[in-house]
């Protein structure tokens, strides 16, 4: 399981940095694998932040990929994120998020996408997610406000 997962914060951008150790075995993709939300090395926007999260990237061989992200929020509440979209541009449903119910994804290259969440038909958070070349940090740079102003 890749370890850390490190978020930061600027005045009008969510930036989200994840930090990881290598795994014993490489997924195939990798932008497939598990990671941890660190909250110590993590700042958000709006304080307190979630108190933890699990993210779990899985691409299929048709080409869908499948998040499942577990966590617990400020309020120590469970949370969970749920999608399955395709690298198309399309519009894919989503659940558990504040930014939006509907995603859409696209694939930059091989360590790298974008996505875009809407609410009602509006954009409302983008973000960028990579992974460096030798596999041990992912960072996801989000910009955008949730429909609640965060």
């Amino acid at each position: 399981m890749n370890s850390l997962w490190r978020t930061v914060i600027s005045a009008a951008a969510l930036a989200v940095m994840l930090l990881v150790s290598a795994t014993a075995a490489q997924a195939a993709d990798p932008l497939e694998g598990k990671w941890q939300l660190n909250v110590d090395k993590s700042t958000f926007r709006h304080t307190p932040g979630p108190k933890g999260q699990l993210r779990i990237y899985r691409l299929s061989e048709d080409g869908v990929e499948r998040l499942t992200a577990r966590g617990v929020s400020s309020e120590k509440k469970p949370t969970l994120v749920k999608y399955e979209a395709r690298y198309d541009g399309k519009d894919y449903d989503m659940t558990g998020s504040l930014g939006g119910d509907k995603i859409s994804l696209r694939r930059i290259d091989a360590y790298t996408t974008e996505s875009t969440q809407k609410r009602d038909g509006k954009p409302t958070v983008s973000a960028v997610r990579k992974v460096s070349m030798d596999g041990k940090a992912l960072t996801v740079t989000s910009r955008g406000r949730t429909p609640r102003g965060l």
